[in-house]
């Protein structure tokens, strides 16, 4: 069974941006807030030419760039900005998903696997860890993962989808058709489609 699109927007809507201080770091906050991407950017570059460490600066112009689709300025931004401050989790979720949207499973995984190394790390490193295994064809490794993120995070809808999808292309469709139900009592309508189909 082929795995459906992964659910990027929902992704970033929990990937928060964080606020700079002053000046045009705000200027660029509030733009990136309205859908102002490119002068969001300019914004930040602006402020990061007299701070040209500032970690939430380079994240948030990389993020701004990842809208864009400017995936080798983000990138770089969010490789700065790691430099920076390598046990960031932001930085290193972001730098998965982008490669993850290039198709580059392996570094996705990469990424991913650093952000679960820390101490604390939050559901969505041990989700996005599932996702790049899943991608690779790591379907057992991939099952662990998205049930540690929901063991970590039972209000957790999008990783009960993907590990239903997991299921059922395991042929293992009951528990998957279950994990589909879950996800949509937590409100991620996407499963609907899928329990429509394959768990009628």
């Amino acid at each position: 069974m082929k795995v459906l699109k992964w659910g990027f927007a929902s992704l970033l809507g929990m990937m928060f941006l964080v606020s700079c201080s002053d000046g045009n770091s705000k200027k660029g906050d509030l733009l990136f807030s309205k859908g102002e991407y490119e002068e969001a950017i300019a914004a930040y570059d602006n402020f990061l030419s007299s701070k040209p460490r500032n970690v939430k600066a380079l994240y948030n112009r990389g993020r701004a760039n990842e809208e864009l689709g400017n995936f080798e300025k983000a990138e770089k931004d969010f490789l700065l900005a790691l430099d920076q401050d390598s046990k960031n989790i932001q930085v290193l979720l972001s730098l998965s998903n982008i490669y993850q949207k290039q198709k580059k499973h392996n570094n996705a995984l990469l990424y991913a696997e650093y952000a679960v190394e820390i101490p604390g790390a939050p559901a969505m490193a041990y989700f996005m860890k599932g996702r790049a295994l899943h991608q690779i064809g790591n379907t057992n490794e991939a099952f662990k993962e998205y049930s540690a993120a929901i063991k970590m995070d039972r209000d957790f809808g999008m990783a009960y989808y993907y590990r239903g999808m997991l299921k059922i292309a395991t042929d293992n469709k009951k528990s998957g058709c279950d994990d589909l139900k879950a996800a949509i009592k937590l409100n991620y309508l996407e499963a609907q489609e899928v329990l429509d189909k394959y768990c009628q």
